[in-house]
């Protein structure tokens, strides 16, 4: 029974991280890509992880494996949005057919200070 959870765990975290790659491959735009390769990552590498947790069936193995769990769930999403800001500050573009940009207007052009809307239309009449 235990061979079975872990095909099942280890084949479903590399389905997850193929579709991390195609995501990767298929994305129009940068910020998409890193949506992708966060989630779908993070869960294969989790499933794979709690996989090699069965297989050795060891307690100082499954406690490494919830703290390395815990720690991805922790620094992937807060790592994929300091890119997704730094690329937004840099000029990136976002996909053409991107129905609208929540951020724009929204960041003081010099400090990249998150303003609210009655801040934004003030820091556009400054600029």
């Amino acid at each position: 029974m235990t061979e079975v959870i872990i095909v099942i765990l280890s084949s479903l975290g590399a389905i997850f991280i193929f579709l991390a790659a195609v995501g990767v491959v298929r994305m129009p735009d940068l910020y998409l890509r890193i949506s992708v390769t966060t989630k779908a990552a993070t869960l294969g590498i989790g499933l794979i992880l709690i996989a090699a947790a069965f297989y050795f069936n060891d307690l100082s193995i499954t406690s490494r494996v919830l703290a390395i769990i815990l720690f991805m769930l922790l620094t992937a999403p807060v790592g994929a949005h300091m890119l997704g800001r730094a690329s937004y500050f840099t000029g990136v573009k976002m996909w053409k057919n991107s129905e609208f940009d929540d951020l724009k207007g929204k960041y003081h052009p010099k400090t990249h200070i998150l303003s609210s809307k009655e801040e934004s239309k003030e820091i556009k009449k400054n600029v």
